[in-house]
């Protein structure tokens, strides 16, 4: 019998089966899906309606289930729980947007009166659905959590058509969502229409919901829009930036998680992709470049040690003693004193550069009282990169006519 690890490098390459191939490819798609299309979302602020949408499709797929064993059908074809958890979704979002724009309830609370209804009612008709014969081995449970243990070729087939669908349009939609995200006023300026634009994004934040409740489940899909976009912001400034790091990592923790959920079964295959998007996330909270904390720390360390250099220069240039342990180990492991604290030749050198900085901005700050170069110069700048050399030579001339007639400068 082969192990756990065998079995998932063989999903990983595509070697374990069409179906096992197929849910990877179909996760994979997915995840780049959600992840670029919940970017939108997340910088358009609205990441709480992907809540609700998920939640509002539970009463869907009950029904749908109950419809299509009514009229004789199997009832837990994906494409018709699909569709009626596509037209579930939609009420719940027409709900919110109906409650925001006729009453004076904020767009928070009215999400939450349609997550909490719709939910509510969902669960009640799950439960009279497992009183019936047909339902205790339907399975639905599976669509909370998402499940793929029992997937059949053409359910995968679905997401993988699903997942490429909302890929496309996506790539379709991806300008005008950006302008609308960052600046609607601008954007209906410009002659985009705001209002399409948004019902476009929700309707494919809709779209890769429901095509994702078999994989990831309701519960949780939530998270694969909106956690890997928020690793990718991490990552840059850019929106397209952004948006392709975010696709990557929903990608990649799609096609993973299903890869493990190949090897383990046993284990619900939702909850498996949303921990591999956190462990991206961890990541890249720790290890970006700009914004991450290993990034911050290193800068903030940065600082400090330059904080602590330039303080001790200026105690070697106005002969005060120095006892900070770590000024004094700065200073030493340049070379800028000795070992009895006696500046170096070069220590007196860049001490007197220092203390010379420090009257050049003064007297700048004098003569540009209200000008903005009075607040950009830290004291560890060098100064030729916040002055003009014009400047720096009239504010010197300035410093040696004040030392030639006997006034501090």
């Amino acid at each position: 019998m082969a192990s756990p690890f065998a079995i998932f490098l063989d999903a990983l390459l595509l070697q374990a089966g069409y179906n096992a191939a197929l849910v990877a490819i179909g996760a994979g798609l997915l995840g780049i899906a959600a992840g670029a299309g919940g970017t939108f979302l997340f910088l358009r602020k609205r990441a709480l309606v992907s809540d609700a949408i998920a939640h509002a499709t539970l009463p869907g797929v009950g029904l749908a289930f109950l419809v299509m064993v009514g009229f004789g059908f199997d009832g837990r074809n994906l494409l018709g729980l699909i569709a009626g958890s596509a037209l579930s979704a939609a009420a719940g979002l027409l709900a919110v947007e109906w409650i925001t724009r006729r009453t004076r309830l904020a767009e928070d609370t009215a999400i939450g009166a349609v997550l909490s209804v719709f939910f509510g009612f969902g669960i009640v008709l799950l439960t009279v659905i497992q009183t019936l014969s047909q339902g205790r081995q339907a399975g639905l449970e599976g669509f909370l959590l998402g499940s793929t243990a029992g997937m059949l070729f053409q359910d995968a087939t679905v997401i993988a058509v699903g997942g490429a669908l909302a890929v496309a349009a996506l790539v379709v939609l991806r300008r005008p969502m950006t302008l609308v995200a960052f600046d609607p006023g601008y954007a209906a300026s410009a002659g985009v229409n705001t209002r399409r634009t948004d019902l476009a994004m929700m309707m494919l934040v809709l779209a890769v919901t429901v095509t994702g409740l078999k994989i990831v489940g309701l519960v949780l899909v939530v998270a694969l829009l909106i956690v890997p976009a928020v690793a990718a912001r991490l990552w840059s400034e850019r929106t397209d930036h952004v948006v392709l790091a975010a696709g990557a990592i929903g990608g990649v923790s799609g096609y993973a998680g299903a890869a493990i959920s190949a090897a383990a079964p046993g284990l619900p295959t939702g909850p498996i992709i949303v921990l591999v998007s956190f462990c991206l996330f961890l990541a890249s909270l720790l290890f970006a470049p700009r914004r991450g904390v290993l990034a911050a720390a290193i800068r903030h360390r940065s600082f400090q040690l330059r904080l602590h250099r330039r303080q001790g220069l200026l105690s070697l240039a106005r002969s005060e003693p120095i006892f900070d342990p770590l000024t004094l180990r700065v200073l030493q492991r340049e070379g800028l004193i000795r070992a009895d604290r006696v500046a170096t030749e070069p220590g007196r050198a860049a001490a007197a550069r220092a203390l010379r900085d420090e009257r050049r901005f003064e007297i700048a700050r004098e003569i540009h009282r209200d000008d903005p170069l009075a607040h950009r110069y830290d004291g560890l700048t060098p100064i030729e990169d916040v002055m003009t050399p014009d400047e720096i030579v009239e504010i010197d001339r300035m410093i040696n006519r004040s030392a030639a007639i006997g006034v501090p400068a």
